[in-house]
């Protein structure tokens, strides 16, 4: 069952790493960030009340759900648009697939999460295999592409802070569908709250690329794929569950190849071999 769990996550996100890229254009990063973590709150707070869940948040448990919120929903999502937009969607989430390294430190530090040594190898691979896609080149990077790194890095940085304060707020008791559903909509009053703070003005774009893109992200991407995602962490701790984003760019990385004219060169195909097998490491017990 874990296994199949990794594998939803990984092609749902996988293919989101692609649908967050065709959201640039006329709508600023947190903006869409707002409108997707909306959607995705809405529905899922609504699915909650439609099974006839719990969503009642004891106040003293509130400030953990908005840290989570603003974290996970706003903080690394809104880096990882802002990646996606300086640099191939598959690149910035094999970037992000470093989360796992971060997640498993901090689920250490906070939780007294025991790192195995196929854990520690797996992340070993995972950053490895960064490395040997960045590496050689690293001294001729743009600008804008060095942005896009730095970007993809913070949002792998807020995904694992996120991952663990979820997995807190699950060890709390806290119903699943209510961490999730009132910390999207958390997530998305912080980045429209960044979007103002930043001076990006409001833009709405209502092409149908934008639009399909947006209902995948929020329903697939969000929904769908925030609870497998937690349930990972319920079951096997926050260091296994972030690196599902290892898995990831296999995925994005042949999407961007297909439909952002990316080039899978020898340095890119030794690296995402070695985030597999970091994957498949992390996945033994």
């Amino acid at each position: 069952m874990n296994a199949l769990l990794f594998a939803l996550t990984a092609l749902l996100w996988g293919g989101g790493a692609l649908a967050t890229a065709l959201q640039a254009g006329v709508t600023p990063a947190a903006w869409s960030v707002a409108l997707r973590m909306a959607l995705a709150g809405v529905l899922l707070l609504g699915y909650g009340r439609w099974r006839g869940e719990r969503l009642y948040i004891p106040p003293r448990e509130r400030p953990f759900i908005v840290l989570q919120g603003v974290l996970f929903f706003a903080g690394a999502f809104i880096a990882f648009y802002e990646a996606t937009r300086r640099i191939p969607s598959g690149l910035a989430a094999l970037v992000l697939s470093t989360s796992s390294l971060f997640a498993a430190l901090l689920g250490r530090l906070l939780f007294g999460t025991r790192l195995s040594r196929a854990l520690l190898a797996g992340m070993l691979c995972g950053c490895l295999g960064v490395g040997i896609i960045f590496g050689p080149g690293i001294d001729q990077l743009g600008s804008e592409t060095l942005a896009g790194c730095l970007w993809a890095l913070a949002a792998a940085v807020a995904t694992a802070a996120g991952t663990v304060v979820g997995a807190r707020n699950q060890a709390a008791g806290l119903p699943t569908l209510a961490i999730l559903g009132w910390g999207a909509l958390v997530g998305a009053l912080s980045s429209a709250g960044w979007a103002l703070a930043s001076g990006e003005h409001w833009a709405f774009e209502p092409s149908l690329r934008y639009l399909a893109s947006l209902l995948y992200l929020a329903v697939a991407a969000s929904c769908v794929t925030f609870m497998l995602y937690f349930e990972l962490v319920r079951r096997v701790g926050p260091g296994r569950a972030a690196y599902t984003l290892a898995s990831v760019p296999l995925l994005a990385l042949l999407l961007s190849a297909l439909f952002e004219g990316l080039r899978l060169d020898a340095h890119i195909a030794l690296g995402a071999a070695a985030v597999l097998a970091g994957n498949v490491l992390v996945l033994r017990r």
